[in-house]
């Protein structure tokens, strides 16, 4: 970039990211279905989370998270495996556990990874969690950016949609980064099923349009971009999640002039074409102009959930290290992609395969 990222130095701070939002328990059925499924690996998963994971584990950044867990065997049980993706826990609230999950429990998330004709299925069950009564003032801010201090904040729409106070916490989380000197990313993450029972898309745009003031990198596809922000994308083939490289770019110029406070705007550009096989890029913008990855015709997908935070954790790394938007972007569509090529919502990649990846190597054996 021309001018890079104002980016709090690394001694400054404990964290190079902090992620806020909700952590589910993700039971997947393998290469079979839900319902009739007999047993199922678990996995941890959420949205804001597993791009914290994904830039430690991967590209061996200091990361946190800050959520809300019940105080039983499935919290205690979502802790551990957060300790394995060495994403530090010690911002996590602890909840008294009622007993029989009345009044807090911890989320749920039934997902099929899909095969062929038949397309991934999620299934969750997150209703009265604790992170989703996260409120404001549970968090004191001042303490995470300042005292122990944050290069980058991420979080994202499924958190903010969860209750209104998870939005007005996000608000909260957002304001506060930008008064500490940092860094916001926010992936839009359009969810209908999260937004119906608090106002549709209506409340979905009012409370991320008011989140967009203060974000310095925004991710989102096209349904993001008009669901959350209100930004209309032409040719759009809703069918295949095919958007045309010109729409988008022509979008992004009325979003920018909207919202100036946008440093980096980013989407990764993907054709269903099957459930297991998917064309992958990325696209960002950044000081005037955009920068394309390199597009993987025919990707070979077992697992599609979670590689979009993948794609964001790559983008990120390399902004944090100012290696510059288009290195940047082609480190989070080569993540993405590898991602996508495993088990589970999170990444199991390495940083060499992903610059090996970028660097145009193959799938050959590697001995």
């Amino acid at each position: 970039m021309t001018d890079p990222l104002a980016i709090r130095s690394a001694d400054s701070c404990e964290f190079d990211l902090v992620s806020l939002g909700e952590i589910m328990l993700r039971l997947d059925p393998g290469e079979g279905r839900v319902r009739t499924a007999r047993q199922f690996n678990a996995w941890e998963g959420g949205g804001e989370y597993n791009v914290a994971r994904g830039l430690r584990r991967c590209f061996e950044m200091r990361t946190g998270v800050v959520t809300a867990f019940a105080d039983n065997e499935v919290g205690r049980l979502l802790e551990n495996l957060i300790l394995q993706g060495g994403v530090d826990p010690s911002m996590i609230q602890w909840r008294p556990d009622d007993g029989i999950g009345r009044r807090v429990r911890n989320g749920l998330n039934f997902t099929e990874r899909g095969f062929g004709i038949r397309g991934a299925l999620g299934t969750s069950d997150r209703g009265h969690t604790a992170a989703s009564q996260l409120k404001p003032g549970d968090v004191d801010w001042d303490v995470v950016f300042g005292q122990r201090g944050s290069r980058w904040l991420h979080t994202g729409g499924i958190f903010a949609a969860l209750s209104e106070s998870t939005a007005e916490l996000t608000i909260e989380a957002v304001q506060a980064a930008k008064r500490h000197g940092t860094l916001v990313s926010y992936d839009l993450n359009y969810r209908p099923s999260l937004w119906k029972s608090i106002g549709g898309v209506e409340k979905a745009r009012q409370v991320n349009r008011e989140i967009a003031k203060d974000v310095d990198v925004m991710i989102g596809n096209e349904e993001d971009f008009t669901a959350c922000l209100g930004f209309e994308v032409e040719g759009v083939d809703e069918k295949i999640s095919s958007i045309p490289v010109d729409s988008f770019q022509a979008m992004i110029g009325n979003v920018v002039q909207e919202f100036p406070n946008f440093q980096v705007v980013a989407t990764t550009l993907r054709t269903v074409k099957t459930a297991t096989i998917n064309s992958w890029g990325a696209i960002c913008w950044a000081d005037g102009a955009f920068y394309e990855a390199t597009h993987r015709e025919d990707l070979e997908i077992l697992d599609r959930v979670g590689g979009g935070d993948s794609f964001a954790s790559g983008l990120i790394y390399g902004l944090l290290n100012d290696l510059g938007p288009q290195l940047a972007v082609e480190y989070g569509a080569a993540h993405g992609a590898l991602a996508m090529t495993t088990a589970g919502d999170t990444s199991m990649a390495s940083k060499a395969e992903v610059q090996r990846l970028v660097g145009g190597g193959g799938a050959r054996v590697v001995r």
